[in-house]
């Protein structure tokens, strides 16, 4: 009997790209049964939703709801609610910004049945002409991996999300991110393995207004914001708090100074400036503050 993998995609006003993403879907080939589910966080004007009603010849069966709350880890968890009502064994999330390759799917259960990982992340590509100064793949090799770094490109084993409690993703990290970190902290508490698949892979663009060292910046300190906050969050012991000061020291020490001898080597100098910023986001979270990064949209 075929796998059957529901295909998860949160959207908040980018219909074109979701367009383009569910063009990509319609494309597989993949002898797994396929379900699509897209949660649309905008209930006011609900592009996202009105465009899934319009494609009624779609080749897989396809499903749009309204997350009502506002936020990313709200409307993660109003598609894994979503997907648990059928009996597929896999859910699989892609961010609305992406689009994958034709053997995407099948790459993906590969990986599953070669490692046994619980949670396994693709690769995310991006083109040629919308990479900019400090902009790179999102790219490890195939196997297992200590931690996930996101959800953009996922597959999830079902058992793992009907083993814990919902909310499966912290809603305190609605507006900020860091919800996926959180999940990945927990999943791995909890003795869940980890797996990289290069060949379950995604394409990306930049969008223009992401397409600057000042974005990238405010994203390490977004970064650095909301993995300071999962680390807090679990009570770390004194030893461990030590620990990540003496990090935070040394890049508020060091980066500057790598930043302005790499001043002519433009993606190496965005990295020790996004180091800088990651350590500064990681001081303000240790003070209390909260950065939303979530609460600005980008693309269409």
């Amino acid at each position: 009997m075929a796998d059957h993998v529901v295909v998860c995609i949160p959207t908040f006003r980018r219909p074109k790209m979701l367009a383009r993403l569910l063009e990509a879907i319609a494309r597989l080939e993949t002898s797994a049964q396929i379900s699509v589910v897209v949660a649309d966080n905008d209930a006011e004007n609900h592009a996202g939703l009105d465009l899934c009603r319009q494609m009624q010849a779609y080749p897989w069966p396809l499903t749009a709801v309204i997350a009502q709350q506002r936020g990313i880890a709200q409307v993660r968890n109003v598609l894994i609610e979503e997907a648990l009502k059928t009996k597929a064994g896999f859910i699989v999330m892609i961010d609305d910004d992406e689009w994958p390759e034709t053997g995407w799917i099948d790459a993906f259960l590969k990986g599953a049945a070669e490692t046994g990982a619980d949670v396994l992340s693709g690769s995310i590509l991006f083109s040629q002409d919308s990479t900019t100064e400090g902009h790179g793949d999102i790219r490890y090799p195939s196997g297992p991996i200590a931690m996930l770094q996101g959800t953009g490109n996922l597959l999830i084993r079902r058992s793992v999300l009907e083993e814990i409690e919902a909310p499966w993703f912290d809603p305190a990290f609605g507006l900020s991110g860091g919800e996926d970190r959180e999940f990945f902290v927990r999943l791995q508490r909890a003795g869940k393995r980890f797996a990289w698949v290069d060949e379950a892979r995604a394409h990306g663009d930049v969008p223009e207004t992401r397409a600057n060292l000042c974005w990238l910046m405010r994203r390490a300190y977004s970064v650095g914001n909301s993995d300071m906050r999962v680390v807090l969050k679990y009570r770390p012991g004194p030893a461990r708090l030590t620990l990540e000061l003496a990090k935070i020291l040394g890049s508020l020490l060091l980066s500057p100074l790598l930043a302005a001898i790499l001043v002519a080597s433009p993606n190496r100098r965005a990295l020790a400036l996004q180091k800088l910023c990651r350590a500064c986001g990681k001081l303000s979270a240790m003070a209390g503050r909260r950065y939303n990064e979530y609460s600005v949209v980008h693309g269409e």
